[in-house]
């Protein structure tokens, strides 16, 4: 079923059929749990009820795979379906189908509002959401515990929760991962917990260096940083990969985290609570929310078959078969419904309940990868002491406005 050699080049067999490549990224961790073998069985149940139509599975690291299908696209051999991180350049050019050329109408109105709204660009939705998921804030347990402290509710609770924790030998208090590997996300989650957040809900431009983000960073950098509650490695030289791993380890007190780190550390027999993220004074405005994205492109002409395949892959039962392997939340409301109901999954519920008041990274602005990579590189200077946070956040935000003038004005907008 699946063929390296094609390339990229899905098209007509000649004999009336139809053979749709799929390239995804793989979201497992071993070859035994490889996202191909989710793809390549539902491709082979898809294919004995859909005669003429054949699904060539193409799975990728994550690692590679956005700029795999950027190189196929260039070379104009596009996939006929891209399972990766964005769409809004492909949008942008005119090189995708919108969700209503494709989706049956009950698919297509079955999305989570929130993730259906972030995969539109200038109000027509071209990212089809395929997983999704949300933070909260993990806690060690018996390190609260032999402190004498409960999880925090607000910014005073966390430093004041962290200082207890520092003296009572705690090496990293709270955990603050401003490296280069996913700063952008505690950086969302740090904003929207202050008030702000990526962009003006005015006229959508970046706002990275609004009044609230300016003073959430100088609270971090000079509540927590400062205070040498952060631990021995300078926030923005800490990755989210050493931050969860310690967390295991039993070395963290708190950190932000993922469906992922609940299971880890419960491998690891870490006795964990899970908490929403909490704002300044209380409960915060929003809480952060993570989308990966299906795209279905032009170039190939077959939106008929690709839109068969599609409604079939959105079913309930082949959601959740996906998001119970991977410990990710489902994208439509149905699957999410199944979810509630399964007692299998009650600790992925805390997670759920942030989903519908989440908020997402800007996806519909084509120049948000470049941003983000931005974001990472400098961001960790927001919290050194010595450094100015409004100088630092303002410099990236005059250049993430700049790319997104660049690119309306390449757009011929």
């Amino acid at each position: 079923m699946s063929s390296m050699g094609l390339a990229g080049c899905s098209g007509s067999t000649g004999s009336g059929d139809v053979t749709l490549r799929l390239v995804a990224a793989d979201y497992g961790n071993s070859p035994e749990t490889s996202s191909s073998i989710y793809w390549k069985k539902l491709a082979s149940a898809f294919e004995k009820t859909h005669p003429g139509i054949t699904i060539d599975v193409d799975v990728r690291s994550w690692k590679t795979v956005d700029a795999d299908v950027s190189s196929m696209v260039k070379q104009d051999k596009a996939p006929d379906m891209a399972q990766v991180g964005s769409f809004a350049d492909y949008a942008n050019a005119g090189k995708l189908y919108s969700a209503d050329q494709i989706l049956s109408v009950p698919v297509q109105s079955g999305f989570v509002a929130q993730l259906a709204d972030a995969g539109k660009v200038n109000q027509t939705q071209y990212g089809l959401p395929f997983v999704a998921s949300t933070r909260l804030l993990f806690y060690n347990r018996k390190m609260f515990e032999q402190a004498g402290i409960e999880a925090p509710k607000n910014w005073a609770d966390i430093e004041s929760d962290a200082k207890a924790l520092k003296a009572d030998g705690v090496s990293v208090p709270f955990a603050l991962p401003l490296g280069t590997e996913e700063s952008q996300a505690e950086t969302m989650m740090w904003m929207l917990s202050g008030g702000g957040g990526y962009t003006s809900s005015t006229d959508g431009s970046y706002s990275i260096d609004s009044d609230e983000n300016v003073k959430t960073f100088d609270w971090l950098q000079h509540n927590l940083v400062g205070e040498g509650l952060t631990g021995p490695v300078a926030p923005g030289k800490l990755d989210r990969a050493d931050a969860f791993k310690e967390f295991t380890e039993g070395k963290v007190g708190m950190l932000n985290g993922h469906p992922t780190l609940m299971n880890d550390a419960r491998k690891a027999h870490i006795d964990f609570g899970m908490v929403p993220m909490p704002g300044k004074d209380g409960k915060a405005k929003s809480s952060m929310g993570v989308a990966d994205w299906m795209m279905a492109f032009k170039q190939n002409g077959h939106g008929k078959q690709i839109g068969e395949f599609l409604d079939y892959a959105y079913s309930d039962k082949n959601v959740m078969d996906f998001v119970k392997q991977y410990d990710l939340l489902p994208v439509t409301y149905s699957a999410n419904s199944v979810m509630a109901q399964d007692k299998t999954h009650n600790d992925l519920g805390e997670f759920q309940k942030t989903l519908n008041s989440s908020e997402l990274y800007p996806f519909s602005k084509s120049s948000w990868s470049g941003v983000s990579e931005t974001i990472k590189k400098n961001i960790g200077q927001a919290v050194e002491p010595g450094h100015d946070p409004q100088q630092v956040l303002t410099k990236i935000s005059k250049a993430a406005n700049a790319a997104d003038a660049a690119d309306a004005a390449a757009a011929g907008k």
